[in-house]
């Protein structure tokens, strides 16, 4: 039957549907079908469950699971309060008759009703309550109205709701021959057009509401107040998801996502919202995507691989707690060089280099002697120095692979002293001017630099180390050792690792990476590829719904885990038209920012020179 709402009145007997049926006039369907159970709203179906029992004891935010059920559901909950001395007169007379029940079976020698004495002493306690005025009755009805495209969608998803519902200890039951005035009862028109209610008292229906999240546990500050930043809404209900990376009981996060999926827009996001938070940041951005960020709050971009801007390997870190710096940074420029030359290195290859690095600061002065330290510097000059002087086979093939990197075409990366400053409220290190075959140790390096930050910065504050597209590093066992040791001991320094990557074989296909994933409270997995998603279902512990999601999902929707797999929440990243300028990376965006005449250079030709060609740009 198809009862069009445009034009219709019904009689002013039925007041409730009346006032519905005028509302639904302006903002309702074309057109509605009836049926026994189920509504035809247009192009979708609904049919309507209505609640006829509840469990004898709840506990707060009960209610919460039917919230966040991946699907379309709308709940409405209706409240009627009950006068004082109509609830006093109620409960007088379901005294009298739990008495008299009581009674009776007493006189005729039964045993007592375990039910009725609890019904007693609960009646008994309420009504006292509301003599003394701590508590009031209400009547309440709760109705829930699931949506779907078919109607076979439309019983899976029915029969899941009620699963949900009578595992919380729920009675529910269709509005069988009653779909239309159920349809109505869950509209926000604030009309409960069934009313098939039941009595709560106050402590029982505010347990019923979700005052703290459903999804992610509330983290306060300092001050008892809300601490983290928005990462977006719930995609389920559309609440505000607030989270606290501070508040866990470690602070790093992994990120993993598909090409394109928004990975870097939505760590930018959060970095951006946690600098206003007064929280200090470093970056390690192979594709300087970071740097438009960085101008714009006055960060500090080193641009590595740019004319005249190097970090020196052997630089060494201030003297802390009697440390001894020279053997530690001997360690670190092994795990260096080794990232460098790319290949496995023998145990004798490793005993000459420790010789010969030893050997290179003792010949500019620097010993295990602290007052020492403050030195110049050796560089990889005079590394290959001492290992040419060494004579030995071993020796002489560890410098002829260093020749690259002293005197030819690499030499102005690494060579030489330090000329770039790492200090600042926001570091960003650039690296997309670097050839492929070096970002990697340089990406080693960068982190070094930021390390060395973190651990002697003088005053302790909260710190935030992104390495974007952390695969370049993680695909070597150097690096990945060096990322996996600052994730172990980066708490110690109140300080947060957040790895990004779109490639999750090299992240979960290794010990290394997976215990990287481990020790990542926060986990954000975005759209996944096909091919990917059967290796973060199994890593992540993904149900089908979730997988699912990740298979789905558009641009900027992503799945936040806690590492405890308790909470898991779909989000759906929101941000302000000024903070989409600042951190958009998007190719259409940009060149619809710059002005024509601006992108074209003074002979007519635009960009760099994609394939090496010698030639200055694409002819405009």
């Amino acid at each position: 039957m198809i009862r069009p709402f445009v034009g219709r009145h019904r009689p002013a007997t039925d007041a409730p549907a009346v006032e519905g049926a005028l509302l639904l006039d302006a903002a309702g369907p074309e057109a509605i079908e009836v049926r026994a159970r189920a509504l035809a709203v247009g192009a979708h179906l609904a049919t309507t469950l209505v609640v006829t029992g509840y469990p004898a004891e709840v506990t707060a935010g009960w209610l919460a699971p039917l919230l966040n059920f991946p699907g379309h559901l709308d709940v409405a909950l209706h409240i009627e309060p009950v006068p004082n001395p109509v609830a006093a007169a109620g409960l007088k007379k379901q005294r009298a008759r739990l008495e008299s029940g009581r009674r009776t079976g007493f006189d005729k020698g039964r045993l007592d009703d375990p039910e009725v004495e609890a019904a007693a002493a609960d009646a008994a306690e309420l009504a006292y309550r509301i003599a003394r005025g701590e508590g009031k009755l209400f009547h309440v009805a709760l109705y829930l109205t699931v949506h779907a495209e078919d109607e076979d969608t439309l019983a899976e998803q029915a029969a899941a709701v009620r699963s949900i519902a009578e595992s919380l200890l729920m009675t529910v039951a269709p509005t069988t021959y009653r779909a239309l005035p159920g349809w109505l009862a869950t509209l926000p028109l604030g009309i409960d057009t069934l009313k098939i209610r039941r009595t709560f008292d106050t402590a029982a229906l505010a347990a019923c509401f979700p005052f703290t999240s459903p999804d992610l546990p509330i983290t306060t500050g300092e001050n008892a107040t809300a601490s983290g930043v928005l990462y977006g809404l719930n995609a389920v209900s559309g609440a505000p998801v607030v989270w606290d990376r501070f508040a866990q009981d470690n602070y790093n996060s992994i990120t993993l996502a598909r090409s394109g999926a928004g990975k870097s827009y939505l760590a930018k996001l959060e970095l951006l919202r946690l600098l206003f938070t007064g929280i200090s940041a470093s970056v390690i951005d192979p594709e300087d995507e970071y740097v438009r960020l960085a101008e714009t709050v006055g960060g500090h971009v080193v641009a590595l691989g740019a004319d005249g801007v190097r970090l020196n390997p052997f630089d060494l870190p201030s003297a802390d707690g009697g440390q001894d710096i020279l053997t530690r940074r001997v360690l670190f420029l092994h795990t260096f060089l080794a990232v460098l030359l790319g290949a496995d290195q023998t145990a004798a290859d490793k005993a000459v280099l420790d010789r010969a690095i030893l050997a290179a600061y003792h010949r500019v002065g620097i010993t295990a002697d602290p007052r020492t330290w403050q030195r110049t510097p050796p560089s990889l000059t005079g590394l290959a120095a001492v290992l040419a002087e060494d004579g030995s086979q071993a020796a002489t093939d560890l410098a002829d692979r260093l020749v690259p990197y002293t005197t030819g075409s690499h030499a102005h990366l690494f060579n030489g002293p330090s000329t770039a400053a790492t200090a600042g409220h926001l570091v960003v290190f650039a690296l997309r001017r670097l050839p492929e075959e070096v970002r990697a140790p340089a990406m080693l390096l960068a982190l070094d630099a930021i390390w060395r930050q973190v651990t002697h910065r003088g005053q302790r504050s909260k710190h935030l180390v992104v390495v974007d597209e952390a695969w370049l590093l993680m695909r070597d066992g150097a690096g990945a050792r060096f990322l996996f040791r600052m994730a172990k001991a980066a708490r110690k320094y109140w300080t947060g690792l957040a790895v990004v990557t779109q490639d999750a074989d090299d992240v979960l296909a290794s010990p290394l990476g997976r215990a990287i994933v481990s020790n990542a409270a926060t986990q954000i997995l975005l759209r996944q590829a096909p091919q990917a998603i059967d290796t973060i279902s199994e890593n992540f512990h993904l149900c089908h719904g979730e997988r699912e999601f990740l298979l789905a999902a558009v641009r900027g929707e992503a799945l936040l885990l806690t590492g405890d797999r308790r909470h898991k929440v779909a989000v759906i990243s929101i941000t302000a038209p000024g903070e989409h300028e600042v951190i958009t990376t998007d190719p259409g965006e940009l060149a619809a920012e710059r002005p024509e005449d601006e992108a074209l250079d003074a002979d007519g030709l635009a960009g760099e020179d994609p394939f090496g060609t010698g030639e200055a740009g694409w002819q405009a």
